[in-house]
C-alpha cells in the first residue's frame, strides 16, 4: 500500500449560480453537482487517480450519503476494508454554494452527528503496511488520529498532515509528522508576519522533514533540508470552483514524494494538479491523470475528454452513486 488516509468521508452537494441570492430572492441555478468530500478524502482519491496505491479508514453512516462516498471511492480502486458503517447518527453532507460571477464559496455543514473512529478499532497492521498515512487536523486531532500516526511513526511509516485549520494543540504533535502541510490560514494563526523562509525553518525545527505553506493563486512556499523554495501557481487556467484545491494538492504531494521527487519538484507538480482540478465544478470531478499533468506543465494543455464524462457523472451522482451496492 502507498498511502491510507484516516478520516470521516463527507458528502457534498455543490450548487453553482452566478451569485448568492439575498433574502427572498431568487436566482437562476447554474450547475449543481454530487461528490464525494471531506479534505483527507480527496487527497487520497487524488493521490489514487495519479497511479497510487490506496486505502481509506473511517466512518460513515448506514444511509446513502455513506453508501455514495465508499462506491465513490471504490470508483477509484481504494481500499475500503476500513471504512466502518455505523447505524447510528448522519453521515456529514455539506451544502458547497458556488459564485460563478466572485469564485467565492460558501458552506452550510451538517456537522459531526457521525461518530469518529474508536482506538479498539483501528487495525495497526494495516496502517504499517502504507509508506504514508495522510491524515488531517479538521476539529483537532482525536485519539484514534495521533495513534495512528504513532505507530506509522514507529514503524518507519511516513506521516503527511493537511493543517488547514488552525489549531495550537496540533503544533503539540510536530515531531510525529514528517511532510507538514499548512494552509495560509494555518500560518495567520500561527505568525504574525510573512517572512515564510525564517518561520518555515521554525516550523521544521520542531520535527518535520517538509514544510509547506500553501498559499492559494499565489502559490506555495516550502522548505526541505533547510533549502527554502517559492512556486508559484499556474496561471493560466481558467478557474470555475476552488473547492478541493488544497485537498488534492496534498494528494498529489504524497504522489510525487512517492516517486522520490524533492519538495520543490513535488510542489511544482502539484500545483499543477490543483490548478487543471479547479476548472471544473466540485473537489474530485476534474482531478487529472499522471499523463494529463504530465502534458499540462509542458505544454499548458488539458484534455478534457475524460474529466467531462466525469463532470457529467457526479452531475447525477447521487442516484449513480447511491444505494447499497
Amino acid at each position: 500500500m502507498d498511502v491510507i488516509g484516516i478520516e470521516n468521508p463527507i458528502m457534498d452537494f455543490l450548487v453553482q449560480a452566478k451569485r448568492l441570492p439575498s433574502s427572498n430572492e431568487v436566482v437562476p441555478l447554474e450547475k449543481v453537482s454530487w461528490q464525494g468530500g471531506g479534505n483527507v478524502s480527496s487527497a487520497i482519491v487524488a493521490a489514487a487517480r495519479l497511479g497510487a496505491v490506496a486505502g481509506m479508514i473511517g466512518v460513515v453512516v448506514d444511509d446513502p450519503y455513506g453508501y455514495f462516498c465508499i462506491n465513490d471511492f471504490k470508483r477509484h480502486s481504494i481500499d475500503v476494508s476500513h471504512i466502518i458503517i455505523d447505524k447510528q447518527g448522519s453521515t456529514v453532507f455539506c451544502v458547497d454554494l458556488v459564485e460563478s460571477s466572485t469564485k467565492m464559496r460558501s458552506f452550510i455543514y451538517s456537522g459531526n452527528s457521525c461518530r469518529k473512529i474508536n482506538l479498539n478499532e483501528l487495525d495497526k497492521e494495516y496502517i504499517i503496511s502504507a509508506k504514508y498515512l495522510h491524515i488531517g487536523n479538521m476539529g483537532g486531532m482525536d485519539p484514534a488520529t495521533v495513534q495512528a500516526a504513532k505507530w506509522a511513526k514507529e514503524n518507519g511509516v511516513k506521516v503527511s498532515i493537511d493543517a488547514g485549520y488552525y489549531y495550537p494543540e496540533t503544533e503539540k504533535y510536530l515531531d510525529l509528522f514528517d511532510v507538514f502541510i499548512v494552509s495560509e490560514f494555518y500560518y495567520d494563526g500561527l505568525f504574525d508576519n510573512k517572512n515564510y523562509k525564517e518561520n518555515c525553518a521554525k516550523l521544521q525545527s520542531k520535527g518535520p522533514e517538509i514544510v509547506v505553506v500553501t498559499l492559494g493563486e499565489k502559490g506555495s512556499v516550502g522548505i526541505q533540508d533547510g533549502k527554502y523554495f517559492e512556486m508559484p501557481t499556474f496561471n493560466e487556467v481558467q478557474v470555475i470552483d476552488t473547492t478541493g484545491a488544497g485537498d488534492v494538492f496534498h494528494g498529489a504531494f504524497i504522489y510525487g514524494l512517492l516517486q522520490g521527487w524533492n519538495a520543490e519538484e513535488t510542489a511544482k507538480f502539484s500545483s499543477a494538479v490543483s490548478s487543471i482540478n479547479c476548472t471544473r465544478l466540485g473537489g474530485r470531478a476534474a482531478i487529472p491523470d499522471r499523463a494529463m499533468v504530465d502534458k499540462f506543465i509542458i505544454e499548458r494543455y488539458i484534455d478534457y475528454t475524460s474529466i467531462d464524462e466525469r463532470v457529467r457523472f457526479y452531475e447525477n451522482g447521487l442516484f449513480r452513486l447511491g444505494g447499497k451496492k
